[in-house]
């Protein structure tokens, strides 16, 4: 889906400054240390604590991604500020392709339009390498409440004095804006509880100290297919194929909601093109091995693999979406 849309854009793409740091001279040598890339294991930072979307991403992509470079590839935790502590390390980090981080659509397209913003331009400041997977959020709730679909949720938060509190993996990510846009357009109540990922939401939730959480489908679907957890909605366009029973936000009565979450491959600024090169093909042999596709489909992710050029296209088309989007929210 994404591929199409990228492709479209193309000429944009070539056009950003992220990409032209990335160009190499047709015919040039290759030095010692790309031609030998990669001669150890490779870090694969996510910017959420473990149990989360982006962490159930990457530890699933990066066992055939090591396999088809011929290094292994580390998945490292570095949680916090819905992505940035991991990508601000990235971005410190040397231009040598050893250290790669898996960035959420929050740290590429949101956060910098977030109150105070980011410390790094998103379409500067990373060397795009891939894009990897996309997915809706899912409204869910603990099986025991009382609540048992989202216009039961809606009305439970119809006063100040009934408000609910629903978590989300972060200030910014998609469940957060997502939370934020239904509470404008249904008029209810509701108070955002931030955490470093989804996975401690979750274990919030099931804790039963707050009412709800909008969490990537990777971190709900095993817990509503496990019975733990009641899926009210799906924030996408189109119902998620991992819980092709629960209906769209957009189905229950709120035409034109779209809020679906994706995450992409990216390297520090300056890294050279033949080692992009070389781990864009190992990326998107990982996300084309079947045995990588059914473990993400069996969590509600698809794959979506692209080259560099694509993800720039559509990075900027999705900056500039969600800018507008939180122009619209009052934080």
């Amino acid at each position: 889906m994404w591929n199409r849309l990228a492709t479209c854009l193309l000429p944009l793409a070539i056009s950003l400054a992220g990409l032209a740091a990335q160009a190499q001279a047709p015919g040039a040598a290759l030095t010692p240390a790309e031609e030998k890339f990669p001669t150890r294991p490779i870090r694969l930072m996510v910017g959420f604590a473990p149990g989360g979307g982006t962490d159930i991403a990457a530890r699933v992509i990066a066992p055939k991604m090591g396999e088809l470079i011929g290094q292994t590839v580390v998945v490292e935790n570095r949680s916090g500020a819905n992505g940035d502590i991991a990508s601000t390390s990235l971005i410190r980090s040397a231009p040598d392709g050893y250290t790669i981080l898996l960035a959420s659509i929050g740290s590429l397209a949101i956060n910098s339009h977030m109150p105070g913003g980011t410390s790094f331009d998103p379409l500067k400041d990373f060397t795009y390498i891939s894009l990897g997977v996309y997915f809706p959020n899912v409204i869910v709730v603990k099986a025991e409440s009382k609540i048992k679909t989202l216009q039961q949720y809606i009305a439970a938060g119809k006063t100040k004095e009934t408000e609910v509190f629903y978590g989300s993996s972060g200030s910014g990510s998609t469940g957060h804006l997502a939370g934020e846009l239904l509470t404008s357009r249904s008029g209810m109540f509701s108070q955002h509880v931030n955490y470093k990922g989804g996975g401690p939401a979750m274990t919030d939730l099931l804790g039963g100290n707050i009412d709800a959480v909008v969490a990537s489908a990777p971190t709900a679907v095993p817990l509503v297919q496990s019975g733990k957890l009641t899926a009210l909605a799906v924030t996408g366009a189109v119902r998620g194929k991992a819980l092709p029973d629960v209906a769209t936000v957009q189905e229950q009565g709120f035409p034109g909601f779209d809020a679906v979450n994706w995450y992409a491959f990216v390297a520090p600024p300056g890294t050279p093109r033949p080692i992009v090169d070389k781990l864009n093909a190992a990326i998107i042999g990982a996300l084309k091995d079947p045995g990588t596709i059914e473990k993400l489909a069996n969590v509600g992710m698809e794959t979506d693999p692209s080259t560099p050029e694509q993800m720039a296209a559509y990075v900027k088309k999705q900056y500039d979406l969600w800018g507008e989007v939180v122009k619209t929210i009052k934080f």
